[in-house]
């Protein structure tokens, strides 16, 4: 075993097996070890007693084992051309029911020859690397006939396998397969399979594979490949990163200014009444959440109409996030308890996160964690979009019980995570943005009342963004302006003239989102209208001329 970037093992455990095809690891860390092939049995290593128990019997080795999130232990057994399963939550040891295959070697939908990977989603299918068939078996729930999903007699095949023997599903469920006989790694994707790595044949160069037999992935989407005939593990680096910054941090001067006058760019009959989320990514499109029809409203640069808008089965949203990759995230809390994922290649919701309420914000860190600001329950939470089974999710912020103590947070809206995965927090009614340094409890407060450095008082702060330098800037709602941090401390930077419906007045805004030039977007709530604020000096602290 090695731990997180250790270079050598960091521990060896020993036991009774002989001879192991498949291991499965659950979340405390019990390690599920196939000893079919001599004492014919799968044996479990508990964690915390260090101890080695029998919890299946079996005819011969498993190929493959899984465990499903309602333990549920798989087993398959390539020699007798099925999958078998048993429930670790009966404490009577009982003979195993089939999952898949009839024991008969054969094609048919109902049959399997030497089926080695398996892997069960959280719907509880059933997908077979069936090997010497040259294909991947989909078993619904409950259905003893497969479907083919991958190799030649696919309903849409676009590669031939060649004896497969390990499988994983990635989030939005595409298949990633392990080759053992093409010596190479493919994945699907929106224009079928393809191959990811070993595809300069087989061989024992560092791009090459001879034999791999299993795989797995890290947190950061790098994969892990059992090099059978090298004898070696390879790692191959994830470099299409999804998570990379989105957003604008334009890198201002220590005293930028805005224009007073604001433009207006999208009005009620566009964004519907008293807009919230606005997201303006690093390609200046502006994505604006309308509760009033649920639907996501979209502008490309210097658009002036919405150039797409996007329907979905979501009921009054309040914030959204938009990655790099063009998918987008939006709340879904209030009545349906969960936020959903836009998949932009695909042009499908998919849920990614259950709540328990509206998340009055929303952030993706460039490791790929979802942060969901809950105002009812005054915390912030967290879950890894990497992880395959959507578990529940983490604290990440606040008690849960209302309070100003430095661990406490009353009525969370905006957050804003850095790269050093340092959480910001617009806590609202306690009037100040409070910092939680990764892996601290406690926050600190650095804009409000109560903070180091006061030079200004906030009324209820609802969005927040750091700029280039760490600067912040902060819609502070009940006082309808946005004010920003220098190095003289904290100063009003537009609707500075009071709550109105004037181009210069803002009533009760509540996000905001720089463009990579730097002009600040607002949706000013109650005015029921998006506006628009140039910015009057670059970087440098030159007059513009435009």
């Amino acid at each position: 075993m090695w731990d997180d970037e250790s270079v050598n093992p960091t521990k060896i455990i020993h036991g009774n097996f002989t001879e192991s095809w498949s291991l499965f690891v659950t979340s405390n860390g019990d390690i599920y070890i196939d000893d079919g092939v001599k004492n014919g049995r799968v044996q479990k290593w508990i964690a915390e007693t260090n101890l080695f128990v029998t919890v299946m019997n079996v005819k011969s080795s498993c190929w493959g084992l899984f465990v499903d999130v309602n333990g549920t232990l798989y087993c398959s057994m390539s020699a007798h051309y099925q999958v078998v399963k048993r429930s670790l939550k009966d404490y009577v040891m009982t003979s195993n029911h089939v999952a898949a295959g009839t024991g008969i070697e054969g094609s048919d939908s109902n049959q399997l020859d030497g089926p080695c990977g398996i892997f069960v989603d959280v719907n509880f299918d059933l997908y077979v690397a069936d090997s010497w068939n040259h294909r991947v078996q989909l078993f619904r729930s409950g259905e003893s006939n497969g479907i083919t999903v991958a190799g030649r007699t696919s309903l849409n095949p676009t590669i031939t396998l060649f004896g497969p023997s390990g499988i994983i599903l990635d989030a939005d469920k595409y298949l990633f397969i392990v080759e053992f006989g093409n010596g190479r790694i493919v994945g699907s994707g929106l224009n079928g399979f393809r191959c990811l790595v070993g595809c300069d044949g087989v061989g024992s160069q560092s791009n090459q594979l001879n034999d791999p037999f299993s795989f797995c992935f890290d947190g950061s989407g790098n994969m892990f490949i059992t090099d059978s005939v090298n004898h070696r593990i390879q790692k191959f680096l994830f470099i299409k990163d999804s998570f990379a910054l989105s957003f604008n941090q334009p890198n201002f001067s220590s005293t930028p200014n805005w224009n007073s006058t604001g433009i207006t760019i999208a009005n009620q009959s566009i964004v519907g009444k008293n807009p919230l989320a606005i997201f303006v990514n690093t390609n200046n499109t502006i994505y604006v959440a309308n509760k009033e029809i649920n639907a996501i409203v979209i502008w490309d640069d210097e658009s002036a109409n919405p150039t797409k808008i996007i329907h979905g089965n979501f009921e009054e949203p309040i914030s959204l996030f938009v990655t790099s990759n063009g998918d987008i995230y939006i709340d879904d809390g209030q009545k349906n308890g969960r936020v959903q994922k836009w998949n932009a290649e695909r042009n499908i919701f998919v849920t990614v996160m259950n709540v328990k309420s509206s998340c009055w914000g929303l952030f993706v860190d460039v490791n790929g964690t979802l942060y969901c600001s809950t105002f009812l329950y005054r915390q912030v939470v967290k879950r890894s979009l990497k992880d395959y089974v959507m578990t529940s999710y983490c604290v990440a912020a606040g008690t849960g019980i209302e309070g100003s103590d430095s661990n406490q947070l009353d009525g969370p809206l905006g957050i804003f995570v850095d790269v050093n995965f340092d959480l910001y927090v617009a806590d609202c009614e306690n009037d100040r943005v409070q910092l939680f340094q990764s892996g601290e409890s406690n926050g600190i407060t650095v804009a409000g009342r109560t903070s180091l450095s006061s030079t200004i008082e906030l009324d209820c702060p609802s969005g927040i963004i750091l700029d280039a330098k760490k600067y912040l800037f902060i819609v502070d709602q009940f006082n309808h302006r946005i004010v920003g941090s220098g190095l003289n401390g904290i100063r009003c930077l537009v609707g500075c003239y009071g709550m109105g419906s004037q181009s210069n007045q803002l009533n009760d805004p509540s996000g905001l989102s720089f463009d990579h030039s730097g002009n600040i977007f607002v949706t000013d709530y109650s005015n029921s209208r998006i506006q628009k604020f140039l910015l009057m000096n670059d970087s440098f602290g030159k007059l513009k001329t435009c």
